[in-house]
């Protein structure tokens, strides 16, 4: 018979109902399979730790939100945010649903064009778009959200030489209720500065205005906000045809639609609070068909949802190093995923399973990553059953972020895998070896 492990004596309080020798506890489900294929086998396979991406959960989340969208409004176009998550085969999943690209860099840009998106079809945000980023997005015919005057007199130089009119949106702040408010992009609504950069497009007839674009923040709980938000941009849409006879051909809204994870500090879980997508759908539907707009005319719905639609489809598999005391006698676990891999749970209260059944014995417990550094903590307190070394787990809902803010800090970088429509593993980004490193290094002579 094989031998049991080893549990310590544990006193806790009995509650009503049908309890275990535990009581009345939550009990860690175990994460066994991951689109049919095994954890075990994935670890066996890549390593740990690995990421897991399921390409299934992509498309289905994608057309849920497609679907919730374009049954409230006639003309809807998603434009997936390359910051979020900028693997190919990531990106190359949504581009087949019919995403455009969004991006906010010339690096996010360029990749997008070896993605094969159209030019026509590439959204340019952001603040810092170099005389060259613009150059080529003018070329392109790329959208080009303006988010500042200063890139608003580049473009305008540009423009003189290039031979084409650059197609245009300006990017608004505004108050939405939500605080602090984020202005620290695009051009104030209440204060006029939106107005402002309106006429200075409109009075030189050197760049099509085409759109607004308004990104009224993160992880936004609230789907009002964006009713109030899509209502002020289609007034300022309605001003503009008003006073110039000129259609705004689009409306984005941006992104920052929340997903099921959970805040830190959050009373309640996140799975139960974020709004659906159905909520944010009929939040902006409502604000733009109730406003002045003429119905015959309306503007194209963009939005650049990134998180909530890509982070249910993202895994993280670990494995557990030790199990110690800390000196309060605290339980500890140090596991082989550091923040370096997993930088969304400065943020996040991750939820965090066993890779196989376990007791029903769970304890407050430390997740401490592998890394020489104290703020290397995926979880300060959960109640977690006790791995021993070893044992594997899965970190649930990681798609949004942790592969483009990851950090190649002490440990290499592993395997990224995509679990196809089939249920078959594709290594989509190899795990890091020392040349990756050490090739762009340079060493002077008298150091050889």
């Amino acid at each position: 018979m094989e031998k049991q492990q080893f549990e310590r004596p544990y006193i806790k309080k009995l509650q009503a109902g049908m309890p275990s020798k535990f009581g009345m506890k939550p009990k860690a489900e175990p994460i066994t399979h991951i689109d049919d294929n095994s954890v075990a086998d994935l670890i066996g396979e890549f390593g740990s730790p690995v990421y897991v991406i399921s390409e299934k959960t992509i498309r289905e989340t994608y057309k849920r939100a497609h679907h919730a969208f374009t049954t409230r409004y006639p003309k809807v176009q998603f434009a997936w945010s390359y910051k979020t998550n900028y693997l190919s085969a990531v990106c190359q999943v949504f581009h087949q649903e019919g995403s455009w690209a969004e991006v906010v860099s010339g690096f996010e840009y360029d990749k997008a064009l070896g993605n094969g998106v159209k030019g026509s079809q590439i959204i340019f945000n952001g603040p810092d778009k170099t005389e060259k980023d613009l150059k080529k997005a003018i070329e392109n015919d790329s959208l080009i959200h303006i988010d500042h005057f200063d890139e608003m007199y580049t473009i305008l130089a540009l423009s003189e030489n290039s031979g084409k009119k650059p197609k245009v949106a300006i990017r608004i702040n505004m108050d939405t209720g939500v605080y602090p408010i984020w202005d620290r992009f695009g051009f104030n609504y209440e204060n006029g500065d939106a107005w402002d950069a309106v006429n200075r497009i409109m009075i030189n007839d050197k760049m099509e205005l085409i759109g607004l674009h308004a990104h009224i923040g993160t992880y936004m709980m609230s789907a009002n906000s964006y009713k109030i938000a899509a209502g002020k941009m289609a007034d300022l849409a309605h001003g503009i045809d008003k006073k110039y006879g000129i259609s705004i051909k689009y409306i984005d809204l941006g992104g920052g639609f929340a997903s099921k994870n959970t805040l830190k500090g959050a009373y309640y879980p996140g799975s139960d609070t974020a709004p659906s997508f159905e909520d944010y759908a009929e939040a902006i539907s409502s604000g733009l068909l109730n406003s002045e707009l003429d119905p015959r005319k309306l503007p194209t719905l963009i939005l650049e949802t990134g998180r909530a639609l890509i982070d249910d489809a993202g895994y993280l598999l670990g494995s557990v190093i030790a199990n110690k005391r800390l000196s309060s006698g605290h339980r500890a676990t140090i596991v082989d995923v550091g923040i370096n891999l997993l930088f969304t749970s400065f943020w996040y209260e991750h939820e965090v399973y066993p890779a196989a059944p376990v007791s029903d014995h769970l304890e407050e417990t430390t997740i401490y990553g592998p890394l020489c550094m104290n703020i290397d903590v995926l979880r300060e307190s959960i109640a977690f059953p006790l791995l021993k070394k070893g044992d594997h787990f899965v970190i649930k809902r990681i798609g949004a972020y942790n592969m483009t803010q990851w950090m190649q800090f002490i440990t290499l970088r592993p395997n990224v895998v995509m679990i196809d429509l089939k249920g078959k593993p594709h290594i989509i980004r190899e795990q890091e070896v020392m040349d990756n490193i050490t090739q762009q290094e340079k060493l002077p002579e008298h150091l050889a």
